[in-house]
């Protein structure tokens, strides 16, 4: 098994280095750009644009661009600075551009566009608020799709199985942004009794991840966390339904699959109990299509649910996402799909990895 995690990381690399081609392409052959907020200030010249985009480097062709944001070519990374830290100061708006001489290949995302701050310092600063609320739903529908899935499958056509079925097309037939808005409404506008989003009160907790909140979480913990939970009900339900409904449908049928194999009956006719027959033999070779639907899954704890973290202001990396997709900040939605795919390969190697942990025929060496 150790060879082949060690072959599969090996041939990750080109795969990872081809996907990064080709969201860079398609980031910078996409209309608009970094400068296009400056572009209906009139205060601002063509000049002074032309400037900009020179100094970032945006003036360069995409191979050369891609080749410095990299880190491999050039005396200068693009997007880490094109030149020599500076400041640019646009219709009263100073922007600074930070120096370095660095790349990807070197451990820098370089610098966002619009306000200078480092990428790596943005993504460590979101990811810990996507991590607890997708990592909580996660959790919560992974556990609930897994039970009623087996249960349903195990009880066909009962009762239970009946119900889960309706909840699963109407769960599954909710899109994420009218299920969050719906939520919102009733709970936070007509009853007043949760938050309408954000993940702190402000009005009494510092801002999450500051210094300050640490110190008020290590001297009033309870408060913290009931804050936090407060915050977290809304859109986690609304992650954990929509979720539910489709897991437990693929588990349901996964262990319906395996629940009408030969070796199931044989298992019954020589009196095997109940409970060994499902838990023993079907479940293990119905878990192998449900851990790679996990596997897939786990991205979702890092780009973090876009539509529900905006919807409920959650400062996480999908709605960090949102915002530098408006404003066609490159080097934030660069560091972010890059982290999302390293994840996302990762993921798979991992759920390709359980298998042979869950079934011991399976053999990688």
């Amino acid at each position: 098994m150790i060879k082949y995690a060690v072959r599969r990381t090996l041939q990750a690399i080109p795969v990872l280095l081809g996907i990064s081609m080709i969201i860079y392409a398609i980031l910078l052959i996409a209309p608009g750009g970094p400068e296009a907020r400056f572009a209906q200030n009139p205060r601002i010249t063509a000049d002074q644009i032309a400037a900009f985009r020179h100094r970032w480097g945006l003036d360069q062709p995409i191979p050369i661009q891609y080749c410095k944001w990299l880190g491999v070519c050039g005396d200068k990374p693009f997007l880490v600075n094109a030149l020599p830290g500076g400041t640019i100061e646009l219709a009263g708006v100073r922007i600074e551009l930070p120096g370095g001489d660095n790349g990807v290949l070197h451990g820098d995302f370089g610098f966002s566009v619009v306000n200078g701050e480092p990428v790596a310092a943005i993504i460590g600063d979101r990811l810990p608020a996507t991590l607890i609320l997708a990592g909580t739903a996660w959790v919560i529908w992974v556990i609930i799709a897994f039970i009623s899935g087996v249960y349903a499958a195990v009880k066909r056509y009962s009762l239970f199985d009946s119900a889960l079925t309706v909840f699963n097309y109407v769960g599954f037939s909710f899109p994420t942004f009218w299920l969050g808005i719906m939520l919102i409404t009733v709970f936070a506008g007509s009853l007043h009794v949760l938050p309408a989003g954000g993940m702190w009160n402000a009005r009494t907790v510092p801002p999450f991840g500051t210094s300050e909140y640490w110190a008020f979480f290590g001297s009033q913990p309870l408060n913290a966390l009931a804050d936090l939970g407060t915050h977290m009900i809304l859109p986690v339900f609304t992650l954990v339904v929509v979720s539910i409904a489709y897991d437990s449908r693929f588990v349901r049928s996964s262990m319906l699959e395996a629940l009408n194999q030969d070796y199931i009956r044989t298992a019954r006719a020589k009196g095997v109990p109940e409970r060994g027959v499902v838990f023993r033999h079907a479940l293990r070779n119905a878990l192998l299509p449900v851990i790679t639907n996990l596997g897939l899954e786990i991205p979702f704890l890092f780009t973090g649910a876009f539509v529900t973290e905006t919807i409920f202001s959650w400062p996480g990396m999908g709605f960090q996402f949102i915002q530098s997709t408006a404003s066609f900040d490159y080097p934030v939605l660069m560091g972010l799909l890059s982290v999302t795919a390293v994840v996302t390969v990762f993921a798979n190697l991992a759920a390709d990895l359980t298998y042979a942990i869950v079934d011991p025929r399976v053999k990688y060496d």
